[in-house]
């Protein structure tokens, strides 16, 4: 398999292992995957799983024609990718291994001291010249073990990325990436969040053209595609808006009161819902599957004082990754003391950002009227945003929506005739309530300003707490003229035509320009209000908030000058323009600091 002119593919498929690392299924086998680099220095990139050796030494041959390696580089050293050094050195002893220091103490604890005779040890950054390839290597510890580094090569434009984007199955699994590499990922790699986030940050400083991991297939078209699947799993951010229902029944009570929920939440229009008995779900999809989601019912029977064994290990399979983020809603079922909701509580005690939902239903034996009531409630709680977000069943008249108004942070929307667009903003006040009137204050040089004026309509989406990062980047750091800033986005729209923001907002009205008061570099629009929805009961963003929260702290390490306090650029210079714009979020001299 060519993977371009001289980098070659050597790996194997696994149609015999069962379960991968003692534990995940993999009814469609594994592959272990190498590369050989052919130039003036021949490189081979990893080895495979022990039980593979031959097959490798042949596939490696083949491609050798005659020619001995020069390099064995060694990115990674769990056994299914190291365990044939000793082999391979066997065959080619005056190959010199290149790995950090790190691998070389794991290769003597696998293989023993003085087993590599020629050492290469690089450090982070480092780089080796093969000819026409020149490989530059980036440590990526704990992603997932501590000596982890990946290896890009500029000639080609390959990363060759260990662990990283890898998946489930042997090459000819005929099955989307998504599934099983979020399953391979959240498994194996989901509690180093934080590590892979830093990795890629710096594969985004890179050329990548194509990415050769260890496993799976290799990635070469829509890059975008992977790299933003492996943001979200590593920011741990919903992936996808849904409700997931994981339950453990023993008499068939509990699963007849999850039918029920299930009933109701698809009647009120939850646009994906799943749902899993762990007493017969493979585990590993299971606890992939709550991470998918922003939501997620927990329903068990107290057992011995405790919750049912599997959905214990449910819970400790999520509290060990990190899983954070989420709305969690339970339903406990017991005879005479029910605690099920107690103890998951405590058990989630760990997980950052969990907001539980008002309604928790306690079921005593079997369902009656009074639980169904309790589960109805938890069904319209649980899908308020949905419904909030619906053409058809939306209330539409919620003046409620005008109380999140606050200084906080919004995103309004806008359209030019051709496509929609969205600004940060943070000057949103009501200034009449009969009839209601809102002032939107929008400064001039925003290409926005010159829509909502031509156009005389405009969405204001109130940004509640959880809003990351990237909505600032996307919709205030870049100029709608240029670019599409909901490109990829599913379309929610109100009923003047103009987009609602599908998340991150606790409400969303739509105006209609009445005035335009020109305050010098802002205009003012007063508006009436066409409609008004409320989503879910989370915190308005506020600028302290994001601040505090939100906002990376700037990189000003050994940096002298200026840093913007919106987004962090940082100006390295003695002198600050008054009329200085910042590049990225577009906002004056006023909004930047001196670095001390």
């Amino acid at each position: 398999m060519y993977i371009s002119d001289t980098i070659r593919y050597v790996g194997v498929d696994d149609h015999e292992i069962d379960l991968f690392e003692g534990q995940y299924s993999v009814p469609k086998g594994m592959t272990y995957n190498s590369y050989v680099i052919l130039d003036e220095k021949i490189a081979v990139m990893d080895t495979v799983d022990i039980r593979f050796a031959h097959q490798w030494l042949d596939n490696l041959v083949a491609e050798l024609n005659g020619k001995q390696p020069d390099y064995l580089i060694v990115q990674h050293m769990e056994p299914d990718h190291s365990a044939n050094i000793a082999n391979f050195l066997s065959v080619y002893p005056n190959t010199s291994v290149v790995a950090n220091s790190k691998t070389f103490v794991m290769i003597d604890q696998f293989f023993g001291p003085d087993m590599v005779k020629n050492k290469l040890c690089v450090e982070n950054g480092e780089s080796l010249k093969l000819g026409k390839h020149e490989l530059t290597f980036v440590f990526a510890p704990m992603v997932h073990w501590p000596e982890v580094m990946v290896t890009y090569d500029s000639a080609d434009k390959v990363l060759f990325s260990a662990d990283g984007f890898g998946k489930f199955g042997a090459s000819d699994a005929n099955e989307p990436w998504d599934d099983e590499a979020r399953r391979y990922y959240i498994g194996i790699v989901g509690k180093y969040g934080a590590q892979v986030q830093a990795l890629l940050k710096t594969a985004a400083t890179l050329d990548i053209k194509q990415i050769c991991p260890l496993h799976g297939p290799m990635l070469t078209d829509n890059l975008g595609h992977y790299l933003s699947k492996y943001d979200l799993w590593s920011s741990y951010t919903p992936e996808d808006e849904g409700i997931m229902i994981a339950y453990t029944s023993v008499y068939g009570n509990t699963r007849k009161a999850v039918e029920f929920l299930a009933a109701k939440i698809r009647e009120a229009g939850c646009p994906k819902l799943v749902v899993y008995d762990l007493s017969r779900t493979d585990m590993s999809l299971a606890v992939a599957e709550a991470f998918r989601y922003g939501k997620l019912v927990l329903a068990t029977t107290t057992y011995n004082a405790d919750v049912f064994p599997f959905m214990r290990e449910f819970v400790e399979h999520l509290t060990e990754r990190g899983f954070k983020n989420r709305t969690v809603a339970v339903i406990e079922n017991g005879s005479w003391a029910p605690q099920a909701t107690k103890v998951i509580k405590n058990m989630l005690e760990k997980s950052k950002n969990i907001s539980y939902t008002d309604a928790i239903v306690t079921i005593k034996s079997a369902m009656n009227g009074e639980t169904k009531d309790a589960l109805e409630q938890m069904a319209r709680e649980l899908c308020r945003e949905y419904v909030a977000l619906s053409t058809t069943s939306a209330i539409k008249n919620d003046m409620t929506a005008l109380y999140r108004i606050g200084y906080g942070l919004y995103v309004v929307t806008s359209n030019d005739g051709k496509r929609d667009n969205g600004l940060i903003v943070n000057t949103v006040t009501q200034v009449s309530d009969s009839p209601n009137y809102i002032a939107v204050n929008i400064n001039k040089e925003n290409y926005s300003y010159h829509v909502i004026k031509q156009t005389g309509i405009m969405n204001v989406n109130c940004l509640s707490i959880d809003a990351p990062f990237s909505i600032f980047e996307k919709f205030g750091f870049q100029s709608g003229r240029v670019v599409d800033k909901f490109a990829d986005q599913e379309a929610i729209r109100s009923d003047n035509g103009l987009r609602i923001m599908p998340k991150y907002i606790n409400a969303t009205f739509s105006l209609k320009v009445e005035q335009i008061v020109d305050l010098g570099t802002h205009g003012m629009f007063i508006c009436s209000v066409t409609e008004a929805r409320v989503l879910n009961d989370k915190e308005t963003m506020t600028y302290s908030y994001y601040f505090s929260n939100v906002k990376p702290k700037p990189q000003t390490d050994g940096k002298k000058g200026w840093v913007c306090k919106i987004c962090g650029y940082v100006h390295e210079s003695e002198d600050l323009p008054d009329d200085f714009i910042c590049p990225l979020c577009k906002h004056g001299a006023s909004d930047f600091e001196r670095i001390t």
